[in-house]
């Protein structure tokens, strides 16, 4: 295993036009189409980076920031923003393109954590990370934010799951 890697060695660019199977009825990209290409994408820049096997430990939230219409072309691109010792955060970035009149917008953007495993689910260790852009130098320092917030999230969410159990409506 190489010891590091710079973030660009982990860049994906995916771009693919919007058809009328992604939209809902009123012309915009369905979410969770949206949703399940950040995670595709991201797994290939964790697996870029890692070079194993890797599993999806969370995505921070997805904020729509402007809707994605049918005919748009959507372009994801990601990157391995901080590494720890078995885990890396990815950053997604979407920017649909009107390809009518070329207006382009930033659509959404996104941070997950994958994991890399071995070929028995084990946790595996990561190549350390080299940021040498100012952005990716700023991704990087910020990174121990979000992954504290990610902690906290976790935590209230085993609280909330541990509240509620696992009793279906129908079981009661």
């Amino acid at each position: 295993m190489e010891k590091t890697k710079k973030c660009r060695d982990s860049l994906v660019v995916k771009t693919s036009i919007v058809l009328p199977p992604d939209t809902n009825n009123i012309g915009t990209m369905f979410g969770g189409k949206l949703m399940a290409q950040i995670d595709d994408i991201a797994a290939i820049s964790a697996m870029r980076h890692s070079r194993s096997h890797v599993v999806t430990a969370s995505t921070d939230s997805v904020d729509f920031l402007h809707p994605i219409f049918e005919g748009n072309a959507v372009c994801l691109e990601s990157f391995v923003t901080y590494t720890g010792r078995t885990s890396m955060e990815v950053v997604v970035k979407v920017v649909a393109e009107d390809l009518q009149s070329g207006v382009q917008n930033l659509c959404a953007l996104s941070f997950l954590t994958f994991v890399a495993i071995d070929e028995k689910g084990n946790p595996i260790p990561v190549p350390r990370l080299i940021s040498e852009t100012e952005t990716e130098k700023a991704l990087y320092e910020s990174a121990k934010e979000r992954a504290q917030a990610r902690k906290k999230r976790r935590t209230d969410t085993q609280y909330i799951a541990d509240t509620i159990g696992n009793d279906l409506v129908w079981s009661l």
